[in-house]
């Protein structure tokens, strides 16, 4: 019978763990974004798409005067709201009428505001008819 060899296990290799990295959820991400670069943003809500154009223009036209970067403005989806009511009062069911209505919406940003535009925009006349609202 052949003599048994003696075998040595192979030797481990010792790793060091590298510190953990970590992992920042998409809302820190943002957060950390917002505090490195501040903005203004400006919502805009009309009925009638020419008067809030006219804003628009009216706000950017304040923000290169004081020689801000804008951002915008953004389009948002039309909002749509339907009506359907009955011509009749009693018996006519199936002569109806439809109605809707259409909110345009607008976002303007303005990069690095300083303290003159936030007041110029405080102090803007707009027509009436558009919701404004100015969030930092």
């Amino acid at each position: 019978m052949p003599a048994l060899k003696k075998t040595t296990a192979p030797k481990k290799k010792i790793v060091k763990k590298a510190e953990a990295v970590p992992v920042l959820t998409e809302k820190q991400v943002k957060e950390e974004a917002q505090a490195a670069f501040p903005k203004l943003r400006i919502k805009l809500k009309a009925y009638d798409h020419k008067i809030i154009d006219s804003s628009v223009r009216q706000i950017i036209d304040i923000a290169n005067r004081y020689g801000v970067e804008v951002v915008g403005p953004v389009p948002l989806p039309t909002e749509v709201l339907k009506y359907t009511v009955n011509r009749s009062t009693f018996v006519h069911k199936n002569a109806r009428e439809q109605f809707e209505m259409r909110v345009h919406k607008r976002i303007i940003d303005i990069l690095n505001p300083n303290a003159e535009i936030i007041e110029a925009l405080r102090d803007l006349n707009l027509p009436s008819g558009v919701d404004i609202a100015i969030k930092i």
